[in-house]
């Protein structure tokens, strides 16, 4: 009965919370594919391992030609159950398990068609390119509908809360085993190919979860305040919040300004305090998402 109850929670209410779970779900086949054609297309061929689990079968794969998706699948089972019982049940299974399953039928099921329509580049910078680009959007359109493709991230989450172990340094130390046992098998050089793999990988991930910076943060310490205040307002037509600070050496009170500009209007910006205060102290950030009026709004990032 309990486990029902969570079912009738995670039902859409609305039509909107209809069309956000489809879109989803959606997400997650895409991403999955991406992830399988990158295995099928770029790494195995070329004995280049990525971490966790899908690397531990990829090593299986050279071996003992064990089939990829089927033994992720395998090695995924006890994880999975494992996040069921002690990560979150419902809330956590459903779209892990649905990502896991379609990954490993899509790795095994594109592996032929594409072994047939796509003669796999042996040129190391376009595999190990091409390889974790691929993989890094996959992941992140998987992350990004809320889902997981299990692995060792079950283990490293499980790890922190039973343990208290700090999840980056159990994913780094599960890893490194598996990059060691490549490294062993295949050749050191595989591994350095790994390494690059992951590191693009990981850099796809965040600009497919947060997006290319599109924007700068300015803060902005002037002693005429009020008048940049007027003419970011006026002529930019951008936001500002007025923030209270104090000076480190003075003591004295100093009114900070922060505002939120696109990268076309930076050179503007600068111009406009430069004009009104050549001796502001100004402090500029990129800045990975920016949501809310005059940019991008809150509903389309749900």
């Amino acid at each position: 009965m309990h486990s029902m109850a969570k079912l009738r929670a995670l039902r859409p209410r609305t039509l909107r919370q209809a069309l956000v779970l489809v879109r989803d779900y959606l997400l997650i086949i895409t991403g999955t594919v991406c992830i399988a054609v990158s295995i099928d297309l770029f790494l195995v061929p070329n004995q280049v391992v990525t971490g966790g689990v899908s690397g531990v079968a990829i090593i299986l794969n050279n071996t003992l030609h064990a089939p990829v998706g089927v033994t992720v699948l395998a090695m995924n089972v006890p994880l999975l159950l494992i996040g069921w019982r002690f990560l979150g049940g419902f809330v956590f299974g459903i779209r892990t398990v649905v990502a896991t399953i379609i990954l490993s039928i899509m790795i095994d099921a594109l592996a032929p068609v594409i072994g047939r329509i796509v003669q796999a580049p042996h040129e190391p910078l376009l595999y190990t390119l091409y390889g974790g680009v691929l993989d890094g959007v996959g992941v992140g359109l998987v992350f990004r509908a809320r889902g997981t493709t299990g692995g060792v991230d079950i283990v490293a989450r499980f790890l922190q809360r039973w343990r208290g172990i700090p999840m980056g340094r159990s994913l780094f130390a599960m890893n490194l085993v598996v990059f060691a046992g490549a490294a062993y098998l295949f050749s050191f050089d595989k591994v350095l190919y790994a390494l690059l793999v992951a590191f693009v990988s990981a850099r796809v991930v965040d600009v497919v979860l947060e997006g290319f910076s599109y924007a700068q943060q300015a803060l902005i310490i002037s002693d005429v305040p009020a008048v940049i205040q007027a003419r970011i307002l006026a002529e930019l037509g951008r936001g500002v919040t007025v923030l209270e600070g104090q000076g480190g050496y003075t003591g004295g009170s100093r009114t900070v300004l922060l505002t939120v500009v696109a990268r076309s209007e930076i050179s503007v910006l600068k111009a406009m305090i430069g004009e009104a205060d050549p001796r502001a102290f100004v402090i500029m950030g990129n800045v990975a998402e920016v949501i809310g009026e005059g940019f991008r709004p809150l509903s389309d990032t749900i």
